[in-house]
């Protein structure tokens, strides 16, 4: 692995955001239940989830311009500081409108360190390696999802729930410092990014044209992975919040099990999202992003039927296997289909989606589940899992591995 991956500096993005993840799954392991413990009702805790939403979408496209004036790396120090201080923040504040101004921000943080990591990536990445590199990413994350909620019991048998939050921000100190002290000020390939004069030299053609590629042709090209990426915002905005809460009121799981549940998906991407890299780098992304996603609508459904803590435990380390895995598998596919000029108007657009995805999930879901309940709550996220399946089918051409086993001629972007 090391022979195929060289640049030092992509490690050192994969140690960070191994960091990242760690801040991320002690926090998101605890928030609703932080917040549920706080009084807060469950529209109220699926509003604070889409301020954190809309800093995403808010900030997502203005990042491209950050990382185009201010280099990657740059803009990834100060996100990784910027979400260090609001996870810190978060316990301390006291009302729902402070609350909710930190999560924007932790939001827009957040997306800064997204693009700018996956900027850096796939324009580090030759073409046939991109999902390897990218799941690679998906898993140093995963790492960190898997540990956070397996720490967090500790943590709180030790201290506080206050305490583990200021954990997760002095974590992220931790990144920020890595980042700003080892990665090189001038990284290969972001100049391409850039669309730097002599990154279009070196490209050719297809290169040049793509210079002057408008926001809605970049859309139009990635709109599969786009699909993708939202559908994941979705879900894993939804249930992380309220898969808990279904657990605890229908199935009779206590809180500490209902803490574990993430670690069991982490736990499913981290064995399998790489081996699904390597064969959608190998046979095509998207057509493996269909299947996957169809395993992982069964996987949903079936916890309307489950009822055994192991079993349903099994079934969310195989959706964590299957849906997690489309994550890296569509940002792969956005960058096969894109420019290198491009790469962080494409992972900003990219993000949108993402965003997009996590800011309407958690209020419907909740007002689906306040409504009519969890159970209904479950069939619409398998419905939309559902309508990704379908969309790609209906647009299986974006994948340049399906146009190539049509014997088409391939035009690469």
């Amino acid at each position: 692995m090391l022979r195929r991956i060289p640049d030092r500096n992509i490690w050192l993005i994969y140690g960070a955001i191994f960091l990242l993840g760690l801040a991320y799954g002690i926090a998101i392991s605890l928030t609703a239940v932080f917040l549920n413990e706080r009084g807060f009702t469950k529209t109220d805790i699926g509003l604070l989830a889409s301020c954190f939403a809309l800093g995403i979408v808010l900030l997502s496209l203005p990042m491209d311009t950050l990382i185009r004036r201010f280099s990657a790396k740059t803009t990834l120090v100060l996100s990784l500081a910027g979400y260090a201080a609001a996870i810190g923040a978060f316990p301390l504040l006291p009302g729902f409108a402070a609350i909710a101004a930190v999560r924007f921000l932790d939001g827009a943080c957040s997306v800064g360190i997204w693009v700018s990591c996956e900027t850096i990536l796939l324009a580090r990445s030759d073409k046939d390696n991109k999902a390897f590199i990218t799941s690679i990413y998906a898993i140093s994350m995963a790492l960190g999802y898997v540990l956070g909620p397996l720490c967090a019991p500790t943590i709180l048998a030790l201290s506080s729930m206050r305490a583990a939050f200021l954990l997760s921000c002095v974590i992220s100190l931790i990144a920020a410092v890595l980042v700003f002290a080892r990665l090189d000020r001038d990284l290969p390939g972001i100049s391409e990014a850039h669309g730097e004069p002599d990154a279009a030299a070196g490209a050719g053609p297809a290169a040049s044209s793509a210079s002057s590629a408008s926001s809605a042709s970049i859309l139009w090209r990635i709109k599969t992975a786009c699909f993708a990426t939202f559908a994941y915002g979705y879900f894993q905005a939804s249930v992380v919040l309220f898969l808990p809460l279904y657990l605890m009121a229908s199935k009779g799981v206590t809180r500490d099990q209902t803490i574990q549940i993430p670690a069991y998906f982490a736990a499913g991407m981290l064995a399998f999202t790489n081996v699904f890299g390597r064969l959608g780098d190998r046979r095509g992304h998207l057509s493996l992003m269909r299947a996957l996603g169809a395993i992982g609508t069964l996987m949903i459904l079936g916890f309307v039927y489950l009822d055994r803590y192991d079993v349903m435990c099994a079934a969310v380390l195989v959706a964590g296997a299957t849906l997690a895995s489309i994550s890296p598998l569509s940002l792969a596919l956005q960058g096969v289909v894109t420019a290198p000029r491009d790469y962080s108007r494409a992972n900003s657009i990219y993000n949108v989606f993402y965003a997009a995805g996590m800011l309407l999930g958690p209020p419907v879901s909740s007002a689906i589940y306040e409504a009519s309940g969890g159970v209904a709550m479950l069939y619409h996220l398998a419905a939309l899992w559902a309508a990704f399946v379908a969309f790609a089918f209906v647009f299986a051409g974006d994948d340049p591995a399906s146009r190539r086993a049509r014997g088409r001629v391939e035009a690469p972007a």
